[in-house]
């Protein structure tokens, strides 16, 4: 069992998933993958029925967005590395053709066999630019021409930010040669999670040759502010969800969330 599995096999993903920060991703996140399988629907003149939108989730764990999706009446496919989690996702929703796989050999599928394709969760745990470039070449291949491609990543000033000054780690990852002179994150594998800044994510995009469309910030300043958000009432989160939404295109507030999703067209 590797580190990533024990780690999973731990994890409350579905807690985490559930909560008022969780929420503010997955609401944000879901308005922009509606708005592109809408688009999607527009360019298949073939597509009578949401059945023939063909969905890839690469990096699925529990099925939040795979399971949501497939209630909709999409048809949804799932690639997930870590066995617990594919057992709960199969759990959830028969309807999801779910498989094990990993996202940087999709050996399993098609080229071009989806409309839109989201990498979620491998970029998270990929360690490298050889690695992420080949996961992000993989959803290109299995992705339709004019189709649409959804990336999610962590972003660097938030792990900075968080583990090292709001946990008071600064001191310690300085010593330890964690951060470069300008404060980019030096992950390793047993750290689990990789951090990226937007020059990053702009390279491998130039890499596979995929154009952005737009770049989100799918949770802003929710992380940050996780007991403030649980504090306020329905009424008030709402409105908390309503401004991200609202803002999460702005370019001089991305960097700093917790994630980015880039929105690329293959």
């Amino acid at each position: 069992m590797t580190k990533l599995e024990e780690y999973y096999n731990k994890f409350n993903e579905e807690k985490r998933l559930n909560s008022r920060h969780g929420q503010v991703e997955f609401r944000v996140s879901m308005k922009y993958i509606h708005e592109y399988l809408d688009r999607a629907a527009a360019q298949n003149k073939n597509a009578a029925a949401l059945r023939d939108i063909k969905i890839l989730d690469i990096g699925a764990g529990t099925g939040r967005y795979s399971v949501a999706l497939a209630n909709e009446g999409y048809d949804v496919t799932a690639v997930e590395l870590v066995k617990y989690n594919l057992g709960i996702l199969k759990q959830k929703a028969s309807s999801v053709h779910a498989i094990q796989g990993n996202a940087m050999n999709l050996k399993k599928l098609d080229d071009e066999s989806f409309d839109v394709t989201l990498l979620f969760g491998p970029m998270y745990h990929l360690f490298g630019f050889a690695d992420k470039s080949k996961a992000l070449g993989e959803a290109k291949r299995v992705t339709k021409k004019g189709g649409v491609i959804l990336v999610a990543y962590c972003m660097n000033e938030y792990s900075v930010i968080t583990y090292g000054f709001k946990e008071r780690h600064i001191l310690e990852c300085m010593q330890q040669g964690r951060f470069t002179e300008d404060f980019k994150t030096i992950s390793d594998q047993d750290a689990l999670y990789d951090y990226m800044r937007i020059e990053e994510i702009d390279a491998l995009n130039r890499a596979q040759g995929l154009e952005r469309i737009k770049i989100i910030s799918p949770d802003g300043a929710a992380n940050y502010i996780r007991p403030f958000l649980n504090q306020l009432s329905e009424q008030e989160f709402e409105a908390f969800v309503q401004y991200q939404m609202s803002v999460c295109e702005r370019a001089d507030l991305i960097g700093a969330g917790a994630h980015t999703v880039d929105i690329l067209v293959k």
